[in-house]
């Protein structure tokens, strides 16, 4: 990996007046989003297998489970397709105003959706199908509120304000599963599986309407302002990414494997693990989570601004390969079944993952020429959570199904990991001159007349 070495500060483009006004957008829109997404997360280990999946194996019920919260994965393409060529097109305002409509809507009838107990089959055929529209709105969600941010910030400092975004999932988490643990404590089990868990799904409402509220009063970004004003916007997006840029797709796809797969085991499959094998409580394993999500809130820009002063790659692979190394010392840890240990590996394993998801969305997009960025990222995050977040509860259930211990956990592990340093030295290092260069020539007499 060759070492980026920042300008120094004064020479930096001084960032907009609506850049801090963005980043709070984009920071908002994402949590919102994500809440939607983390409730279905922590439901699909803890409530749907008992009431759209029921049947006589335990694990079955939790493997079909895992199955629908996949789709939400495997439709992130689609959605990744659709808004990011509508991205590059049009812009990002626009795009990110329907991504939060849609995924609004579906966690709303998510919540209202009957039990297989009360309409048999067709709830988790609903269920899935609801699950899909959630996907297609993530998938072209992420890319617009990253470029939002950090196209209206320094691009010196890309990492920071491109963590607006990333800021969002565990903000998500947080709220998600606070709602959820304050239910799980003040109703009783029953009353939880027969209609507590949807109140979660249906305050979703509010926070949706508070979401729309805030887009509809932002402006498009600089750059994309600067691109139209050459008339320079894609044609077709997507086959410019695939054709021109092979290798900053694939480099960017696998940069999120390891992450990916990382969260996957800390707010889904640890839910299972810690309940099932250990004895401890939902109401254990949801405040672990809780505690782990709070440190990621600062965790997540910090990482975001120390790349933007060290090697981006460098710091972003670092935190890959302490992960391979920490997963098993994490399962020694919480064999002892102490809940203060627990929460402390919880905590430690969603720094590692901050360290890598802080600054994920600044090498993301910088793979890519800024004309082709919302297309480009939003395909790299959604094909890799294909691979990544998309299968990684359910080859977690499965290994742990068929061997009863956690090895072959760690070895998955260890596998998204190389994967992920694999991306990191295919990509490049940041280019925050082209940025630059865009701006000011969208700002002479010639582009302002055009």
């Amino acid at each position: 990996m060759t070492t980026y070495n920042p300008a120094p500060q004064s020479g930096t483009r001084k960032a907009p007046a609506g850049a801090m006004k963005a980043y709070i957008a984009s920071l908002t829109g994402t949590s919102l989003e994500y809440y939607d997404f983390a409730i279905y997360s922590v439901a699909s280990a803890l409530v749907f297998p008992k009431v759209f999946f029921p049947g006589n194996d335990e694990f079955v019920g939790l493997l079909l489970s895992f199955s629908a919260f996949a789709v939400g994965y495997l439709a992130r393409p689609l959605g990744g397709v659709i808004f990011g060529r509508l991205g590059d097109k049009i812009g990002r305002k626009q795009v990110l105003f329907i991504t939060l409509m849609v995924i609004g809507i579906a966690t709303v009838l998510i919540g209202a959706l009957p039990g297989y107990a009360s309409i048999g089959v067709a709830a988790p055929i609903i269920l899935v199908l609801l699950r899909l529209a959630q996907g297609i709105g993530v998938g072209g969600e992420w890319g617009g509120a990253v470029l939002l941010s950090s196209e209206f910030g320094d691009p010196k400092r890309r990492g920071f304000w491109s963590s607006a975004a990333q800021i969002g999932p565990p903000a998500g988490n947080l709220m998600a599963n606070g709602v959820l643990a304050v239910l799980a404590a003040t109703i009783s089990t029953e009353a939880f599986l027969d209609w507590g868990w949807r109140v979660a799904f249906l305050a979703s409402a509010l926070l949706v309407v508070f979401g729309l509220v805030i887009r509809l009063k932002l402006e498009e970004t600089p750059v994309f302002k600067a691109i139209k004003a050459q008339g320079d916007q894609p044609k077709a997006p997507i086959k410019e990414v695939f054709t021109k840029e092979p290798r900053a797709l694939i480099a960017a796809a696998l940069s999120r494997v390891c992450p990916d797969v990382l969260y996957a085991l800390f707010t889904v499959f640890v839910a299972v693990y810690a309940t099932k094998e250990l004895g401890m409580t939902t109401g254990n394993v949801l405040s672990a989570i809780l505690i782990g999500s709070a440190f990621q809130l600062v965790l997540i820009p910090a990482a975001g601004a120390v790349t933007d002063r060290f090697n981006r790659r460098l710091i972003y692979g670092l935190a890959a390969a302490g992960t391979a190394l920490y997963i098993p010392l994490f399962f020694l840890m919480i064999q002892g079944r102490s809940v203060l240990m627990l929460t402390v590996g919880v905590v430690i394993g969603l720094a590692f993952h901050a360290f890598m998801y802080g600054p994920q969305a600044a090498y993301i997009t910088e793979q890519f020429p800024a004309r082709l960025r919302y297309a480009g990222s939003s395909l790299a995050y959604t094909l890799a959570g294909v691979i990544g977040g998309a299968v990684a509860p359910l080859i977690f259930t499965a290994l742990y199904a068929a061997t009863g211990n956690w090895f072959l956990i760690a070895a998955y592990l260890l596998t998204a990991a190389v994967v992920t340093i694999v991306g990191l030295a295919l990509g490049r290092d940041p280019q925050p001159d082209e940025e630059e260069r865009l701006l000011q020539a969208s700002s002479t007499p010639t582009a302002q007349a055009s």
